[in-house]
């Protein structure tokens, strides 16, 4: 299983992936899921991946060969037009490998989040379907998930606004990570995380985390003792006064909800 996010901010982004992949659960192996494609100065892509690996390696590897050839991505004019490239590249691998795929009960499974920024242009992030269709994130869904999305999404919601500094978001993102990594032993580390500062067109703050690593653990055990803190210090849940059978009161309740 994956779980991957991308966090989009007024200061930038922060892109983050966990590098498990399994089949089944006696077979786990770790594979890199971040994938970028830089220009200084000029345009900056993170591409993070879900679904079959074969499906999404070959992806990568052709938008690789195409962006060190100065095709595909090396001219995209936007960050819309890059997902519409992706999103053909997709394409391109389906009309190879989705019929052999489907006559032996395979699905054509993939999907991919991309992250970053043309020259001129603001960062932003996009999703891009098997199908090769891309949707965007917006000032109302300010990040965008990949895999094994539910554990992790709950933190998300409650806590990414458009003004949380890239610090905090990274923060934010671990903790999402760490999240779903507790409820769903498919997902784990290496993490690998990526903040990226609006305008700069350059990777500067990347970080591979591994599962022994001081700062996760410590972000891991701080947040679980803030959170039973803060849950004991919530005003206790009252009850009414007992003046007859408690369990035919609820008997009663339901039967009134029934109804």
């Amino acid at each position: 299983m994956t779980y991957c996010l991308g966090i989009t901010t007024e200061e930038g982004l922060v892109l983050a992936s966990d590098s498990r992949t399994n089949a089944g659960f006696d077979q786990v192996n770790v594979c890199r899921k971040m994938h970028s494609f830089v220009h200084p100065g000029e345009r900056m892509f993170v591409i993070l991946t879900s679904g079959s690996l074969s499906i999404s390696q070959s992806v990568v590897t052709m938008l690789r060969a195409d962006f060190d050839s100065g095709r595909g991505l090396a001219q995209a004019s936007s960050l819309y037009d890059a997902a519409r490239i992706v999103g053909n590249c997709v394409r391109r691998i389906s009309e190879l490998d989705r019929a052999s795929l489907e006559r032996d009960s395979f699905s054509f499974n993939v999907h991919l989040l991309l992250g970053g920024q043309v020259k001129g242009q603001k960062p932003n992030l996009y999703l891009i379907y098997p199908q090769g269709n891309p949707i965007a994130a917006t000032e109302d869904s300010l990040y965008l998930q990949l895999g094994e999305c539910k554990y992790g999404r709950p933190i998300l919601d409650r806590g990414i606004q458009a003004s949380t500094s890239l610090e905090v978001a990274a923060k934010y993102a671990l903790l999402s990570l760490d999240a779903t990594m507790r409820s769903n032993v498919t997902v784990g580390p290496p993490f690998d995380l990526l903040l990226y500062k609006k305008d700069s067109l350059e990777v500067t703050r990347y970080r591979r985390i591994c599962a022994d690593d001081r700062d996760l653990n410590l972000i891991h055990s701080s947040w679980e003792q803030s959170l039973r803190r803060a849950v004991e210090q919530l005003p206790d849940i009252e009850f009414p006064a007992s003046n007859g059978n408690a369990v035919e009161r609820v008997r009663e309740a339901a039967q009134t909800a029934e109804q």
